[in-house]
């Protein structure tokens, strides 16, 4: 009786990292990433909701070091999630496909996304 070995499965090992695969990867991880800043969102407004003491203290939290740290990553999740969404809705129409393009495609969702983020910050934020 002879034994046969099984075929391995590729695994990320073995493939090439991509800007595609590391974008589509980034694109699920920010999706959780805006379940949480909806928590903070949906904890802001029910401080709102609750009195001025009540928002008081949650300002305070997302107004330290670490809450505005957490704020610009939720912003730029948000905005890199925009922007491969968009990636995503340009490719249903099969347009951008070709190796060359769909690589830049995805560099362009990065940097839109650190811009925009970047930019309302700087407008909103920084400025105010």
């Amino acid at each position: 009786m002879t034994v046969r070995s099984r075929p391995l499965s590729p695994h990320l090992q073995i493939y090439r990292w991509t800007i595609t695969m590391a974008t589509s990867i980034l694109h699920r991880a920010t999706g959780i990433a805006l379940y949480v800043g909806t928590v903070l969102l949906v904890v802001w407004l029910g401080a709102a909701a609750a009195g001025q003491d009540a928002l008081n203290v949650v300002n305070s939290i997302y107004g330290s070091w670490f809450g505005q740290l957490v704020m610009f990553g939720y912003t730029w999740a948000l905005f890199q999630h925009m922007m491969s969404g968009l990636r995503h809705f340009i490719w249903d129409f099969a347009v951008m496909m070709e190796p060359g393009r769909r690589e830049a495609l995805g560099w362009a969702t990065l940097i839109a996304s650190t811009v925009l983020t970047l930019l309302v910050w700087t407008v909103f934020v920084w400025a105010a």
